[in-house]
């Protein structure tokens, strides 16, 4: 019996230990996927030419935590842009017959945000996204140092102290 019960206890640690491992992000690059702009330019999600930090946000316009997170983010942007440098890229997950509606939402809520296309998934899948919102934060050479799955009141402050973190150097 004590076998069976030590067997069990060291069957759980190692799932935790499997869990843990998994939620890690060390050495996850960002995936290279060719997408559309909101003007139909294609963008290589791995080459954005963009200097310093980068926010990776996958949302759609069906999804309302998605819409409050970056509509929350958007209120901020400005200054952390002025004290980071960060760039936000917004993924619209939307597929064929939702897209139209992209430009129109962003648009109307006036995001300063560099918005791409992914209508069949491809970035998503490459990117490990199961679901909606879901955030990266990505360090100057495209290495992702922070994910965040769903999004509550509050969730953006928790983004705002690991890019802190990630400018001055602490995260890496």
């Amino acid at each position: 019996m004590k076998k069976l019960a030590l067997l069990l206890i060291g069957f759980t640690f190692t799932l935790t230990a499997v869990a843990q491992e998994d939620n890690k992000e060390d050495g996850k690059q960002v995936a290279s996927v060719q997408l559309e702009d909101m003007e139909g330019n294609v963008v290589n999600t791995a080459d954005l030419g963009l200097d310093g930090p980068v926010i990776i946000s996958f949302w759609a316009t069906w999804c309302s935590p998605c819409k409050r997170e970056l509509n929350t983010i958007h209120e901020e942007y400005i200054d952390w842009q002025e004290e980071t440098g960060v760039t936000l890229v917004a993924v619209s997950v939307d597929n064929e017959q939702t897209k139209s509606r992209v430009p129109i939402y962003v648009n109307g809520k006036g995001w300063e945000y560099l918005v791409l296309m992914d209508p069949n998934g491809d970035f998503k899948r490459a990117m490990g996204v199961n679901n909606v919102p879901h955030t990266f934060l990505l360090d100057e050479n495209g290495n992702v140092v922070y994910s965040h799955n769903n999004y509550a009141d509050g969730d953006e402050i928790e983004l705002y102290e690991h890019l802190l973190d990630l400018v001055e150097g602490k995260e890496h």
